[in-house]
């Protein structure tokens, strides 16, 4: 069983893409066979060396390991042009002379304008009458193949025996059956993916969506590459059980493509989020420590001192007198103890008085944030000096305030 993966390097790898990419790669080693990239560059204009290199980039970070070699169909021209002479030959093809814009020889197949039907592993059966696609073009002159022909040359060459692709593809299939066919090609097992869908359900596209749609997006914002092909794999597919997170392997384990729904699949990132939470909980203490830490990269409380608004310094109805007592036990346990035994002799300090009374006002002395992580984390970050000089500037304005309001 071979299964593969066709990008075309013409810009950022769309979160679609890599979700085909994923469900070929499941699929193959499900199955124990093998899944092969290629790059599929005959737009010469558009295409790029960059977005190729950041689309094998990714696959690696997402832990999609390729096999065999990698083809590029701009490095395959002779190959095609035996093909096509031989379609010629056989009375199949011809080339056309059109004078449409400019003059030029186009290659264009000879249709045999026939009904052609298979079996789709999530469609079932489909047919299509062929007589409307006409004589349709696979070169755009005996140099220059186009798509249609390309594919499928590489797909029978690398002997590829299931073609799993978004629905969007799924029109293109019979030009494809019928070149099989005229080149006594062996027919592959086609599996059409439902389209990935945007909150209002339509279809995730740049030109509405934006960069959201591609995984360097999602990589900027610090998601697990484990996260992202969790929530990638349940866009579309259910394995039947209560089961949420999947590692790489158990994913293997348990993928089918009988499981996949024919509708499309709405990306919601707030479940991303979820899934990604859920797999930085398995991560050790030490990594989700430096992950953090990255993820609060650039917060103003970080780059610069915080404004403090001194009404939301007290939690809830603790006075601001009281607030002050709490700020100073926490200075002297700061200033006194190992930097080490610091967050557990504050928390026991915490425990006694109220959670809420002695670590609100400390974690928001030193962010001026209602919302961030835990103090002993903002602690570590800022270390201590800079923590002492933080909480002795919010006790003094705390007093300062005192005397103003007596």
């Amino acid at each position: 069983m071979i299964t593969r993966f066709p990008p075309s390097p013409t810009g950022p790898l769309h979160i679609g893409n890599v979700r085909t990419a994923l469900f070929n790669y499941l699929f193959a080693k499900k199955h124990g066979g093998q899944f092969i990239v290629r790059i599929e560059d005959t737009d010469k204009t558009r295409s790029k060396k960059e977005y190729e290199d950041d689309m094998l980039e990714s696959l690696v970070w997402l832990g999609i390991k390729r096999e065999g070699e990698l083809w590029h169909q701009s490095e395959r021209t002779e190959i095609y042009k035996k093909y096509l002479h031989k379609l010629i030959d056989d009375g199949k093809a011809y080339i056309s002379h059109e004078t449409e814009g400019e003059n030029r020889e186009v290659v264009r197949f000879k249709n045999p304008n026939k009904k052609v039907a298979f079996d789709d592993l999530i469609r079932g059966a489909v047919e299509f009458d062929t007589t409307e696609l006409e004589d349709f073009i696979i070169a755009r002159n005996i140099d220059d193949p186009v798509y249609h022909l390309a594919v499928v040359v590489d797909d029978a060459e690398a002997g590829v025996t299931h073609i799993i692709r978004g629905e969007d593809h799924i029109s293109n299939t019979p030009r494809h059956i019928l070149i099989q066919e005229a080149l006594g090609f062996p027919r592959p097992i086609y599996a059409h993916l439902p389209l990935i869908l945007a909150s209002d359900k339509s279809k995730l596209s740049k030109r509405k969506h934006g960069e959201a749609v591609s995984l360097n997006y999602y990589r900027a914002k610090g998601y697990l590459p484990e996260a992202m092909v969790n929530y990638l794999a349940l866009l579309g597919w259910n394995p039947g059980t209560e089961q949420e997170i999947f590692t790489m392997e158990e994913l293997i384990g348990q993928f089918d493509l009988a499981k996949i729904q024919k509708g499309g699949a709405i990306f919601d990132e707030k479940k991303l989020q979820w899934v990604n939470k859920e797999h930085i909980k398995r991560l050790p203490p030490e990594e989700q420590r430096k992950l953090l830490v990255k993820s609060l990269e650039g917060e103003p409380y970080l780059v610069g001192e915080p404004e403090l608004d001194l009404e939301k310094l007290p939690w809830k109805k603790v006075s601001k007198e009281e607030t002050v007592v709490y700020l100073e036990k926490v200075l002297e346990i700061i200033s006194s103890g190992n930097m080490s035994r610091v967050p557990l002799d504050i928390m026991r300090y915490a425990e006694r008085e109220g959670k809420g009374n002695v670590l609100w006002p400390v974690r928001y002395a030193l962010t001026g944030a209602t919302a961030s992580p835990d103090p002993f984390i903002i602690l570590e970050i800022l270390g201590k000096e800079k923590s002492l000089g933080r909480l002795e500037k919010a006790i003094m304005a705390l007093k300062n305030a005192e005397i103003k309001d007596s």
